[in-house]
């Protein structure tokens, strides 16, 4: 963004848009004055997973908080992969002067992509130059996969077994695992760490087993539980994390916040999955016929539910934005919801073995 200055001299801004789904999109912002009113204006218009986007937050530099006086938005989503857009910046400063204003550059949204796995280790790729780095397609497993975890920096991947083993891929350095460790249930799922130098396995009876920087924050393992833990989900912070069973009920451990949960409530059919959103301030679940259950900020961009689905759902991801999600059934058939982009699925050629997981970076 250009400078824009006003008549006194210290009516000055410099102001960059926070969007995930945008390539290389700045994320600073800095301001020097006070001001009535920031507004950020698109072309074409963009929203926010449903609101048009109307303001910004802004800091100036000196570190107190601008009065803002318009709807403010930090996160900007709901733009259409492949169009260009153009933001322009007008702002009012206290005085009542202006609108003084700048605009950007045409910048272009990504289509994010991701991947899939079977129960024999099998990767499936989707998307533009969405990164293959190995599988165990083709390699004897004791047991079969059940759950896959992607690095931060979207350059590696780690694939869990149901007896603990841990097979990693790409720049996802192995940590670990509990291959040939006697479990009282078998594990379920696995989940990074923040920094990728670690990672969580939590198996059905909601015993968790931490390897590299995964710090070890509690466990249901010989809790009474009305149903078997399906999945969990981890905190912005990397110091929590929430287990969620297959009744829906959640159990948060550390800094990981409860946003409520279905225990106790009537599902057509059992939850399967859980996502986070990049805040860290809600989740979502989601149900073997794609029911979708949202909690805290976690917004419903609509489900699968009540849908005639030719094979179960069994899992979710959610978009780097956190204003969308896809949902994946076991012959591969992928269901986008919000931001999350369509980039080609398996439906009606389902893979050899059943899908599942799906995720994405």
């Amino acid at each position: 963004m250009t400078d824009a200055s006003g008549d006194s001299g210290t009516f000055t801004f410099t102001l960059t848009v926070q969007a995930p789904n945008l390539p290389g999109a700045p994320t600073s912002v800095t301001a020097q004055g006070q001001y009535q009113q920031v507004t950020v204006h698109w072309s074409p218009p963009a929203s926010d997973g449903g609101s048009p986007i109307t303001g910004y937050v802004v800091t100036p530099s000196a570190g107190t908080p601008v009065t803002v006086g318009n709807v403010t938005k930090a996160v900007v989503s709901g733009l259409t992969n492949g169009v260009s857009y153009t933001f322009q910046v007008a702002a009012i400063n206290a005085a009542g002067t202006g609108p003084n204003s700048a605009s950007s550059s045409p910048v272009s949204p990504f289509a994010a992509g991701y991947w899939l796995v079977a129960s024999d280790g099998g990767i499936f790729t989707f998307g533009p130059n969405q990164p293959f780095f190995g599988s165990t397609g083709g390699t004897p497993l004791n047991r079969p996969i059940v759950g896959m975890a992607v690095t931060p920096d979207g350059g590696g991947y780690w694939l869990v077994a149901s007896d603990g083993g841990v097979f990693s891929f790409g720049d996802a350095a192995f940590y670990g695992s509990e291959g040939g460790q006697p479990l009282n249930q078998p594990i379920v799922g696995i989940a990074s760490t923040p920094s990728g130098l670690g990672y969580w396995l939590v198996a059905a009876d909601g015993g968790v087993f931490t390897f590299g920087d995964a710090p070890y924050l509690g466990s249901e393992g010989g809790q009474p539980l009305s149903t078997p833990i399906v999945g969990m989900g981890v905190s912005t912070s990397g110091l929590g994390y929430w287990l969620v069973g297959s009744d829906g009920a959640v159990y948060p451990f550390g800094d990981a916040g409860n946003s409520g949960s279905e225990a106790g409530q009537p599902l057509s059919q059992p939850v399967v999955g859980m996502g986070v959103t990049v805040d860290g301030n809600g989740y979502w679940m989601v149900a073997r016929d794609g029911g979708i259950f949202s909690f805290g900020d976690a917004g419903f961009h609509g489900s699968a539910g009540g849908t005639v689905l030719n094979q179960p759902i069994i899992g979710m991801s959610v978009s780097p934005d956190s204003f969308g999600y896809w949902l994946a059934a076991s012959d591969g058939g992928i269901f986008t919801y919000g931001s999350a982009s369509f980039n080609g699925s398996f439906g009606g050629d389902p893979p050899p073995s059943p899908v599942v997981a799906v995720a994405t970076n």
